[in-house]
């Protein structure tokens, strides 16, 4: 299970022309499930999202964590984030879980995240989505677990 994190100012899904969900001070997650993830894996990977401490304090180190700031999370589903592109030039999936068992991991991990009692919304599993944020640093993590 990978997670690609931002820190963002405010982040928005768009999904044919229509406002779908948008967060403000928070977190960006793009999720990829691939074969043989688990609901284990997603409790390691909430536990660390939730604990990392990426936000400025007042001497602007990375010193808190999301609860700290009590920012927001939006978490889109992303299969591309297990693609492939050592050989050739075309990326490659079959490390991706099919489609089915990777929406169960996904609403799994956001009900996961959901139980921190911190603002979760979420892009719509294999839609076509347009993504738009404000970076805040810029401040990027790849997660895997």
């Amino acid at each position: 299970m990978k997670a690609l994190i931002q820190r963002v100012k405010k982040a928005s899904v768009t999904i044919e022309n229509q406002l779908y969900s948008e967060i403000n001070a928070g977190i960006l997650l793009f999720l990829g499930i691939a074969k043989g993830d688990s609901e284990e894996n997603a409790d390691k990977l909430v536990d660390k999202i939730l604990k990392l401490r990426i936000f400025e304090d007042e001497n602007e180190k990375m010193n808190l964590s999301i609860k700290d700031i009590q920012g927001e999370i939006l978490v889109v589903s992303q299969f591309t984030l297990c693609g492939d592109c050592q050989k050739g030039t075309r990326p490659s999936f079959d490390n991706a879980e099919l489609p089915q068992k990777a929406n169960e991991l996904y609403e799994y991990f956001v009900a996961k995240l959901k139980t921190a009692e911190i603002p979760v919304k979420t892009g719509k599993f294999a839609a076509m989505m347009d993504i738009e944020l404000i970076n805040d640093g810029p401040v990027t993590f790849m997660l895997e677990k």
